[in-house]
């Protein structure tokens, strides 16, 4: 694994009687994109802040390109980049002049023709900001991070409101920063996102890091199937075999529509079991499906509580 540009022990963050971060440890290493998932008020927000130098930590050691954010200065600030939610560019600037007002800010900054060709904006270069489409201006809001050549990327729902085409677009500038050698940290809401652009995954729910790492491996997916099926017209969840029933545990009954859906290891002798009930009682098993878990099912049973 490639050494650690952020590297975070013990982390506790409280706002008053709420801890609203409890004692987390992360590391995210140089070049990878690491996405950092999690509901609304599971302390995801409070984190990024922290680790962007904004907030200081309650407890906890938080190192972010070898320093303290807390106490870094201004030639720590020129080695990252922040992309908020929300866009704040300059309405009557054009793609260009902004590039080129916000290089003016940095010390070695990346050519604004390269940046421009970078984030896909050459047709828009003369164009006002104001002018610019949504997903043109989330663009150019990713070119003003890259202006000043970050090693580091912090991007806050990069595609947020985007149509299916735009957001595309934003994923293949979002996946070419990894061939530039820049260590990605994203924030974001949309498991497809985090499935087609993550090397790892972490996911916090209630302040403390549930689940870790790669997102094809995240929470057994790599291992796992779901089984999902109908019940048969006038047959009871009680009536399946015993492996079937076992394998549902505690999932509970069936969707009152007669669906029923389980998660195992072992879906060649799940399917046997069941398969052979059926065949035996001369039943259908109206929309038999098996699939592996997606990595929004596994989200959604680590935060469920």
């Amino acid at each position: 694994m490639a050494e650690s540009v952020i590297s975070v022990n013990g982390l506790r963050k409280s706002y008053g009687k709420l801890e609203a971060v409890r004692g987390i440890d992360l590391e995210v290493a140089g070049g990878e994109i690491f996405a950092f998932l999690g509901p609304n008020g599971a302390g995801k927000t409070t984190t990024v802040e922290i680790l962007e130098g904004y907030r200081k930590p309650s407890a906890g050691k938080v190192s972010v390109l070898d320093s303290n954010p807390a106490d870094a200065g201004r030639a720590w600030r020129q080695r990252i980049g922040v992309v908020l939610q929300d866009c704040n560019l300059q309405p009557e600037l054009t793609v260009r002049e902004s590039l080129e007002l916000y290089a003016g800010y940095y010390e070695a900054p990346r050519s604004v023709d390269e940046t421009i060709e970078l984030v896909g904006l050459m047709d828009q270069c003369d164009q006002r900001a104001r002018r610019l489409s949504g997903g043109q201006q989330r663009r150019l809001d990713v070119g003003l991070a890259l202006v000043g050549d970050p090693e580091l990327l912090f991007l806050d729902e990069p595609t947020t409101g985007f149509d299916p085409s735009a957001r595309r677009q934003a994923w293949e500038v979002i996946a070419n920063l990894r061939e530039l050698g820049k260590t990605v940290f994203l924030t974001t809401h949309y498991m497809d996102e985090a499935q087609a652009l993550a090397d790892r995954v972490a996911i916090i729910a209630a302040g403390e890091i549930v689940a870790e790492g790669a997102p094809g491996e995240l929470g057994g997916r790599d291992a796992a199937a779901l089984i999902s099926f109908r019940l048969p017209s006038g047959v009871g969840a009680g009536e399946l075999p015993r492996e079937v029933a076992a394998a549902l545990g505690g999932a509970g009954t069936p969707h009152p529509n007669g669906r029923v859906q389980l998660r195992t290891d072992e879906p060649v002798s799940i399917l046997n079991a069941l398969t052979s009930w059926a065949l035996a009682r001369d039943l259908e098993l109206a929309g038999l499906e098996v699939r592996r878990p997606s990595l929004e099912d596994v989200y959604l049973e680590l935060t469920a509580e």
